[in-house]
């Protein structure tokens, strides 16, 4: 699902890191995005913690998603991200 998620990402222009674990330096390995999308089935509550608290700490637009399928997420960014024409 990673080249998934991330051809998806790319249709929308827009970057993505793909987290599908918790790592040991998760805080400092999000950056500053502009949106979070969680997947709230599949993440853990330490993920979940962590990633919040950053989107607040840099401004970022949390979005949780139920579902971790693809159309999932291409609807999630489709109905969040403004495109630039």
């Amino acid at each position: 699902m990673h080249c998934r998620y991330k051809e998806i990402c790319k249709r929308h222009g827009c970057k993505c890191k793909v987290f599908t674990q918790c790592p040991a330096d998760f805080k400092n390995q999000i950056g500053n995005p502009d949106i979070i999308v969680i997947f709230t089935g599949t993440v853990a509550h330490k993920m979940l913690n962590v990633a919040s608290l950053q989107a607040k700490k840099s401004g970022a637009c949390v979005v949780h998603c139920h579902s971790s399928s693809a159309c999932a997420l291409n609807e999630t960014l489709t109905k969040h991200l403004t495109r630039n024409p």
